[in-house]
């Protein structure tokens, strides 16, 4: 009978433990929560995805090669929490994230086609720019140079006691794609 009690009061102490981590969830397990979303490539990410890819003036065989690059880009993020600070209900997550150096990708393409501007006109001599579109996509899928980033995201607790990221500006969902232009503005 003490053997059936002491597991019995053991599995209680574990089922009770686990249920306060679920319900207490950190700032810092919010953030992973999140980028993990971009690794498992969600249901909500994809929506976001298609909503990125949209506002892109592709064809839709460019559309797709562009759809694999960012899910590619997405699903091989690394991160790492450096820090959380909290202050009431709100918290900064610092978060060192790597991606994919699309921008370096974007950036040579740019330069390419500077130099060899002959390489993408048409049977007419004119410019076409699906032409660059294409070779900037294959620029882009190609890419495996990696890039480090600093990301602080922004959280707060809700009413029901867990933690949610806000919303991430500009700059971070750059980072986040690796198309963020760092030979402008070092961090």
């Amino acid at each position: 009978m003490k053997k059936w009690l002491s597991s019995f009061i053991i599995f209680f102490f574990v089922l009770f433990l686990t249920g306060c981590s679920c319900t207490r969830k950190t700032a810092k397990s919010a953030v992973e929560d999140f980028l993990d979303q971009y690794k498992n490539l969600s249901a909500s990410v994809l929506t976001d995805l298609e909503r990125v890819i949209e506002g892109e003036s592709f064809d839709d065989k460019q559309q797709e090669k562009y759809r694999e690059i960012l899910k590619k880009q997405y699903s091989d993020i690394r991160y790492e929490i450096i820090d959380e600070t909290y202050e009431d209900d709100t918290a900064t997550v610092e978060t060192k994230i790597t991606v994919y150096d699309l921008y370096k990708a974007q950036s040579d393409a740019a330069t390419y086609l500077n130099s060899h501007m002959d390489e993408f006109k048409n049977e007419n001599g004119t410019y076409d720019n699906n032409a660059y579109l294409n070779y900037k996509l294959d620029e882009m899928k190609k890419m495996t140079d990696t890039v480090e980033y600093k990301i602080f995201f922004q959280c707060e607790k809700q009413e029901n006691g867990q933690w949610k990221v806000q919303e991430l500006e500009q700059t971070d969902l750059e980072k986040i794609h690796g198309i963020y232009n760092y030979d402008t503005s070092k961090e």
